[in-house]
């Protein structure tokens, strides 16, 4: 990969990298470099590459980056993404960025009092909210319109939860006994959120994909979105789980009511049908965050992300102590997870 080359076919001949520096990328299996440019409309850019990753290099691979489809939409659409200076996903498995900067939703929480962290998450409740009307019926030619977070992918990540978040966490195989009951109960939670209401999704709506441009007041302008390729559709107030149980922030549960109910007023929907589907989406999103948290752990020797572990486990146990019926599902919990589901009402 020819970075020099990329960036000037960009921006024309007379620009020059002065410095390149690789980023932090998380779980993602991408890499980033923040480019120093000289001579250019912007003094850097971001050069995420691809690498090896099976979308670019897969003989039936899209004719388009799905980041790249999904980025024009939700531009069109007036939604606020990092520009794309280049698409050379083809031919390099690069792409070069608009450079958002470090300063991540995450960071600005970190650092902010406590009416500031409130006035934060309004305005990425705010945003999340017009996108989510900006984006249904998603717009003709996206991407996410041929994908659907359906029956097969909501329950293939709770085996994702009991091959690692049980199963590999305890160092032990569930007797037959235990496991099929268990399956059954996740068979029944799958089919249940595959009947709810449906809507555009970003899958990874949370503070670590939301950027803060600099210089700006907290509102939903100075947030970026960042990090929608997988974008599909899926259950309508999915993205809402992934912000109001961020597994890297901590969220007092009267601010997270305030903030549902802010979102059911902003989407003109009955505040009782979204606090059940947060619920219910709840359990499924953070049974799956903290198998995935172990997952990349064993397979990837990565762990980062295992702190996070017992929280998301917690946000179930407090969606499960919140959810009326179920009790098939509390027990067959309880029964194979007693360090965390002992102990739940059984109505």
């Amino acid at each position: 990969m020819n970075v020099h080359a990329l960036v000037q076919q960009a921006f024309g001949s007379e620009v020059a990298v002065m410095r390149q520096l690789e980023m932090p990328h998380g779980a993602s299996t991408r890499r980033y470099f923040r480019l120093m440019l000289q001579g250019a409309p912007c003094a850097s850019a971001v050069l995420m590459w691809l690498g090896d990753v099976p979308e670019v290099h897969l003989a039936d691979a899209p004719a388009e980056l799905p980041f790249v489809n999904v980025q024009r939409h939700l531009q069109q659409a007036g939604l606020p993404v990092p520009r794309i200076y280049l698409d050379a996903s083809a031919t390099q498995g690069a792409v070069l960025l608009e450079d958002l900067g470090d300063v991540t939703f995450y960071h600005a929480w970190q650092g902010a009092s406590t009416e500031e962290r409130e006035t934060w998450y309004r305005a990425a409740v705010s945003l999340l909210a017009h996108m989510h009307a900006q984006m249904w019926p998603i717009p003709s030619g996206c991407v996410a319109a041929e994908r659907h977070y359906d029956f097969a992918l909501l329950r293939s990540e709770l085996e994702h939860y009991l091959t690692y978040g049980l199963e590999a966490r305890l160092g032990k195989t569930l007797s037959p006994s235990v496991r099929q009951p268990l399956q059954e109960a996740f068979d029944a939670l799958a089919h249940a959120l595959d009947q709810l209401p449906k809507g555009f999704v970003h899958r990874d709506y949370q503070s670590r994909n939301l950027m803060v441009r600099p210089h700006l007041p907290v509102s939903p302008s100075a947030l970026c979105i960042i990090d929608f390729q997988d974008a599909f559709i899926g259950p309508r107030t999915y993205d809402l789980v992934a912000l109001l149980h961020d597994s890297y922030v901590p969220l007092d549960d009267a601010l997270r009511q305030r903030l549902l109910c802010d979102y059911a007023v902003q989407r003109g929907w009955p505040l009782a049908e979204v606090k059940r589907e947060f619920l219910l989406l709840s359990v499924q999103r953070k049974l799956k965050d903290g198998g995935r948290f172990i997952f990349i752990d064993r397979t990837r020797n990565d762990p980062s992300f295992l702190p996070f572990v017992s929280p998301s486990f917690q946000c179930v146990r407090e969606a499960l102590v919140a959810l009326e019926g179920w009790t098939d599902l509390k027990r067959c919990l309880a029964l194979a997870d007693p360090e965390f589901f002992a102990g739940l009402p059984k109505e």
